[in-house]
């Protein structure tokens, strides 16, 4: 019961932020196209250091919740792992997982992360992008002890995907919304 008043107070946070944003909308340009102009604009130290904040937060958050599509139906499902390996931030899934499925079909997604204090979240979106490389897995592995039940280095199954194109907005129902890209 717990799980699911934390689902549901996750999804009216995010709509909460929503309704924010499209306000914010109608007095500024489009979002996504400026999400994508300012991360090629912002150096590489700035990039690191926005990636690190965002990652930070997940961590602290510890479960965070993905919005993928599958045509015109959204679908949101809960995840735990984040890492930065490579100066990249990956998430990992699997293969045979219809979540997987959308990611490689449509790679836009949005994640909502709220804190414990169910006042404050951060809403990333961006692209995702599928990587073979056998030592990030391990990486990845190395570092998340219970995946390794799940999956193998080299099984056919397990996926990693790292965020580009990504623009994180950090909420607060006391504090305006502050932007970052990497």
């Amino acid at each position: 019961m717990k799980k699911l008043l934390f689902a549901f107070a996750a999804l009216m946070v995010l709509a909460a932020c929503d309704n924010k944003q499209n306000a914010a909308a109608q007095t500024e340009s489009s979002g996504e196209s400026e999400a994508v102009v300012a991360n090629d604009t912002i150096s590489e130290e700035t990039r690191q250091q926005n990636m690190q904040e965002v990652q930070a937060y997940l961590k602290e958050c510890g479960t965070f919740f993905i919005a993928t599509a599958d045509g015109d139906q959204p679908h949101v499902r809960p995840f735990g792992v984040s890492e930065i390996i490579d100066g990249r931030l990956y998430i990992v899934t699997g293969k045979v997982k219809d979540v997987y499925k959308q990611m490689a079909a449509n790679g836009k997604f949005e994640i909502c992360a709220l804190k414990k204090s169910n006042s404050e979240w951060m809403r990333l979106s961006g692209t995702l992008v599928n990587d073979e490389t056998l030592s990030v897995k391990e990486e990845l592995l190395n570092r998340n002890e219970g995946l390794k039940g799940m999956y193998k280095a080299d099984d056919d199954n397990m996926a990693v995907l790292y965020i580009t194109n990504a623009t994180a907005r950090f909420c607060s129902f006391a504090a305006p919304e502050r932007k970052v890209n990497f």
